[in-house]
């Protein structure tokens, strides 16, 4: 826990009886920040000085407006596959799913989000990931799939409900509820419930004030037939950071078009590098047709 977490908590619960609309502000303001900026590993550093590296500014999304973010290019353009990262993450650590893909002849993209890996900031949240990923497909056109991670899965899937198109989702290690998220803040900061709906409020009002009910469509599982593609979603059962039922949320919405590969002895990090995740995810994306439904258990 951060050092100045008990002051934070104490300031909160007390600020929000009397003052809830600066509670919620600096609630908002807690809630988006990183737990520290990861800083590239020795074996993802080849395949990101391969890349083609680029910026984008953020045009709208409230105080997300103006901010600069790094992003990746590999490949010749044909058949981009978007890459997205978790919290406190960075597009690095899916290098080894962009050098799997790239040598099988996609085009993988990625980004660090605002205060992620070499992008400026100290924060972001998901309306900025989704702004984010509308512009890179208005650069690269509809992707042939997304692969996500995280948190990353929730702030995708919210992209590809609002126009973002993709013919495969893929998703590791995923958040499907974004009420999860609130209520692991809570828990974590040890706040009132009442901070929690005091963040709600800042982010209805100054962070989405057009998008009525949009707290229901952070949810992954909102409108699971918006997506329109089959999902891949891999899951270890020893995720101390997200437990295999957020990706069950997704099964349950998806239906028949979901898959749910159990694997075990990965956590919620390792899953990314570990080579048999790879290759069912390269297999995913590369196959002709739709993978069967269902739940299984990865061997060893």
């Amino acid at each position: 826990m951060h050092p100045m977490a008990p002051l934070v908590r104490t300031f909160l619960n007390a600020t929000v009886r009397v003052a809830p609309g600066p509670a919620g502000r600096l609630a908002f303001h807690v809630f988006v920040r990183p737990l520290g900026r990861a800083r590239p590993k020795p074996e993802e550093r080849a395949v990101m000085a391969a890349a083609r590296v680029g910026r984008l500014r953020l045009r709208s999304g409230g105080d997300a407006r103006g901010k600069e973010v790094v992003t990746y290019a590999w490949g010749d353009g044909r058949r981009p596959v978007l890459l997205v990262h978790g919290w406190s993450s960075r597009a690095s650590r899916l290098g080894a799913l962009a050098e799997a893909l790239l040598a099988r002849g996609y085009s993988p993209v990625a980004f660090d989000a605002p205060g992620h890996g070499d992008s400026p900031g100290r924060a972001s949240n998901i309306v900025e990931y989704r702004e984010i990923i509308r512009e890179l497909h208005a650069r690269h056109g509809d992707f042939h799939a997304v692969v996500a991670h995280s948190f990353g899965v929730l702030a995708a899937l919210f992209a590809l409900r609002d126009g973002v198109r993709t013919a495969r989702f893929a998703g590791l290690g995923a958040v499907g509820s974004f009420a999860f998220l609130t209520a692991g803040f809570r828990e974590r900061l040890g706040v009132d419930e009442r901070v929690v709906r005091a963040l709600r409020a800042h982010v209805e009002r100054r962070i989405a004030p057009d998008e009525p009910g949009v707290w229901h469509r952070f949810e992954a599982d909102h409108e699971p037939e918006a997506l329109g593609a089959p999902l891949l979603l891999l899951h270890d059962e020893d995720d101390d950071m997200a437990p295999p039922s957020q990706s069950r949320l997704l099964v349950r919405a998806h239906g028949d078009r979901a898959r749910l590969v159990v694997t075990r002895g990965l956590g919620h990090r390792r899953i990314l590098k570990d080579p048999d995740v790879v290759a069912r995810v390269v297999e995913f994306v590369t196959a002709p047709a739709a993978e069967p439904s269902g739940e299984r258990v990865a061997a060893g």
